[in-house]
């Protein structure tokens, strides 16, 4: 009777101490609002709590936000539950620092900060960190990437799709553990995000769940304004999984068609003249393997076979849009400004000074565990530079004329490899789109 008695004690302690542990928030992140004068935070717990709180102030806890929670079902055989909780934290002070923390009265994160954008964002200089394909195994470049957020080095992280490797591996517990590493970074930046080919499984449903990106695509497809660039995620994923579904294929390319139009405008493009896309598989490539990128006539860059239906290439080239960032190769490369494989620099002198299309960069590099992508031994004449090591990518929007951008190596302690200016005398690009009348 005594074993007996001991034995439920001993189970009861057991559940109450599980379940106080299930209550405690995990993975917290940020990301932009409606504007970047808004942030959301976004964290997890096992159990219901009932409430999301964030309390939060520039010299104390002295504010509070409330939100909501919504379950999260994994699509493996365990189906695991957690619950998605959200806070908006609106009309933020401009230049300032903030501290928060999240929770509920059964338990609290550790206490985080954030610095918010100044007051006339299109005056400003933000520097972004950018990289893709990060694991939770062998992720090489996230020790450096968490020293270098809380530094303060970055006003805002863009993680350019494919997520732990994966995210619903093991009944989703890989995805919790990434969640959990990446805090490092996204608990102090907004962390923009766009699915990749490994967030597929479910229906994208890991992806969908776990993040809170503006709009109302689920964070498939959005866009937002930062200092004087304006910048549109998308996901390529639409043109490879059918699953997925053609409707939405064709809602993102239509919703993208009228963002780039309003980007164009001309007030807004007086404001915000850099145009910075980026998505998961990149048109161009030069790396030994068969990825999409490698063909003639990637999916991404002509459309849908045959018909060439909802090709991106024209579309950007069309609108004139100044950076197309991609990752998918698990290495860097550089292109020269190109459009249909023709090199189109804007002198030999100054190739990148107003440019004639579109400058790709493909930064995958991050760290994954199925580690570095090798290239044909040839260099394209498009390709400008590329690289294997490990690293990520920086860019610091000085100005409406000229946007840095360099590429760090992990391998090599955090050594710059690459690096080049975007340089423009006018707001827009100098594209001659006399040969698309017919195409779009």
């Amino acid at each position: 009777m005594a074993l007996f008695v001991a034995i439920v004690l001993s189970s009861l302690v057991s559940t109450t101490l599980c379940n106080v542990i299930y209550y405690q928030p995990e993975a917290v992140h940020l990301a932009y609002g409606h504007s970047i004068h808004d942030i959301v935070v976004t964290w997890s717990t096992k159990n219901d709590t009932q409430e999301s709180i964030v309390e939060y102030g520039i010299g104390g806890l002295i504010l509070t936000a409330r939100g909501n929670s919504t379950p999260f079902i994994d699509g493996g055989n365990e189906k695991q539950k957690q619950f998605i909780h959200r806070v908006w934290l609106r009309n933020l002070t401009a230049n300032s620092k903030y501290i928060y923390h999240c929770g509920s009265k059964y338990g609290w994160s550790n206490v985080f900060y954030l610095r918010t954008a100044p007051e006339s964002t299109t005056e400003w200089s933000p520097q972004i960190v950018i990289f893709g394909d990060m694991g939770n195994e062998n992720a090489q470049s996230l020790s450096r990437l968490q020293e270098e957020a809380q530094r303060g080095l970055y006003d805002a992280a863009i993680h350019v799709g494919d997520f732990a490797y994966d995210m619903n591996t093991d009944n989703a517990r890989v995805g919790d553990e990434f969640m959990k590493q990446i805090e490092g970074v996204a608990a102090y930046l907004p962390y923009m995000t766009v699915a990749g080919n490994h967030e597929e499984k479910y229906n994208f449903s890991n992806y969908r769940s776990r993040f809170t990106m503006p709009g109302d695509s689920e964070g498939l497809w959005y866009s937002f304004n930062i200092g004087p660039v304006h910048f549109i995620g998308i996901v390529t994923e639409a043109y490879y999984f059918m699953n997925y579904g053609l409707k939405q294929l064709v809602k993102q390319y239509q919703w993208l068609e009228q963002d780039l139009m309003e980007a164009n405008m001309p007030e807004n493009r007086i404001q915000r003249p850099w145009i910075v896309t980026f998505g998961h598989r990149p048109m161009y490539c030069s790396n030994a393997n068969a990825d999409d990128c490698t063909n003639h006539e990637s999916l991404v860059r002509v459309g849908l076979p045959i018909l060439h239906w909802f090709g991106l290439e024209d579309l950007f080239f069309k609108y004139k849009v100044d950076l197309l960032l991609w990752a998918h190769e698990h290495s860097y490369e550089r292109m020269w400004p190109m459009y249909n494989f023709k090199v189109q620099n804007g002198s030999y002198e100054n190739p990148y000074k107003n440019y004639k299309a579109p400058v790709h960069i493909v930064t995958g590099s991050a760290g994954c565990k199925e580690g570095r992508e090798k290239f044909v031994p040839n260099r394209p004449e498009w390709s400008a530079y590329r690289s294997s090591d490990y690293g990520y990518t920086r860019m610091k929007a000085y100005n409406r004329t000229h946007l840095y951008l360099e590429q760090v190596s992990d391998d090599k302690e955090g050594a710059v490899l690459d690096h080049v200016w975007l340089i423009k005398d006018n707001i827009l690009p100098s594209y001659n789109i006399d040969h698309l009348a017919n195409k779009i």
